[in-house]
């Protein structure tokens, strides 16, 4: 059984997150393969792309996964159409993203769409970057309304969000006996929560993982 943690968006390999869960595993016996998800590169960054390295890091096995924000986005599109996913963990998985960009920036998206550039910054070199007006393109042409998950699936999301806001992940989980939805008194990153987080891993991934 492989596991596979998926950074967010503007993170890397390197992200606290993907390294706490590392670390913690690691004690355990277990490697985790944190993926690189800016592919093909950060300024031309592609869902799909996204979407099939994490889907080709798996290999002749079975996998559990583990996806923050907009890595928790990609985990679900690889989950919904591969077989050797066997549960996933999302953390303030980035559902809806085209929609809520577009809500949210207002005219700044009429701009990015327009000059094909969105500067960002990017958590990885902690520098500015700039990310081209092809991503939201992809990312509107592959993720089109919720994922269709049928296996194990646990959501945690901060109640404090302000950038996925919980609505979306409490709309997912609604009706759907294969999901858990943990809702916590923390933002976005779910720093505050990291304890928590490895605990619910363990308890969530490791009889998968034994």
């Amino acid at each position: 059984m492989r596991f596979l943690y998926c950074h967010g968006f503007a993170s890397g390999p390197s992200s606290t997150k993907g390294v706490a869960f590392a670390k913690h595993f690691a004690e355990r016996g277990v490697h985790v393969d944190r993926l690189n998800l800016r592919v093909p590169s950060f300024e031309h960054l592609r869902l799909s792309a996204m979407i099939e390295t994490a889907q080709a890091a798996i290999g002749d096995d079975r996998a559990v996964m583990v996806g923050s924000s907009l890595g928790g986005l990609t985990v679900t599109r690889v989950a919904e159409r591969d077989p050797r996913v066997a549960a996933v963990m999302l953390l303030a998985p980035a559902f809806q993203l085209v929609p809520r960009w577009r809500t949210m920036l207002g005219s700044e998206w009429d701009d990015w769409k327009r000059t094909g550039w969105r500067e960002v910054k990017d958590y990885t070199t902690n520098a500015p970057s700039r990310v081209d007006y092809g991503f939201a393109e992809d990312v509107e042409r592959v993720d089109v309304g919720f994922p269709e998950l049928t296996i194990p699936t646990l959501i945690i999301h901060g109640k404090s969000d302000d950038t996925v806001p919980i609505d979306h992940s409490r709309r997912f989980a609604a009706g759907r006996d294969n999901v858990e939805l943990i809702e916590l008194d923390d933002g976005h990153e779910l720093a505050a929560s990291l304890p928590r987080l490895l605990a619910e891993a363990d308890r969530f991934l490791g009889p998968r993982l034994a």
